[in-house]
């Protein structure tokens, strides 16, 4: 899927958990917050989050890849603090917003992403 059409598609995911208040907890200003928000997630994704992996592996075999999901929450507060107008509200806000995030950018990616 084009780069583009995936930050668009997240930040899009990021507005409609906000928005319909599906998670108690996370706040989203406008969309241009949220597009905001979807690139700095990406670059976080992509740069901090294998550098994150790699330096707590160790951690990561004894909870049994446990330890990936406090990686994601870590990446989301990150987030949270950079951009204006996200923000998360506690740990267990940020681990549904992962995994909201992920759902639905699973489902607008396969209704957009005709490959």
């Amino acid at each position: 899927m084009n780069f583009i059409i995936k930050i668009l598609l997240t930040a899009l995911a990021a507005l409609l958990i906000s928005k319909r208040q599906i998670i108690s907890g996370v706040f989203v200003k406008d969309y241009e917050s949220a597009l905001i928000a979807a690139i700095v997630l990406g670059l976080l994704n992509t740069f901090v989050k294998p550098i994150m992996q790699l330096l707590t592996f160790p951690i990561t075999l004894l909870t049994l890849g446990l330890w990936l999901l406090v990686i994601n929450v870590i990446v989301v507060f990150l987030a949270s603090r950079i951009v204006n107008g996200f923000s998360v509200n506690g740990f267990v806000p940020a681990l549904f917003f992962s995994f909201a995030m992920s759902i639905v950018s699973m489902i607008l990616g396969a209704i957009f992403d005709k490959d």
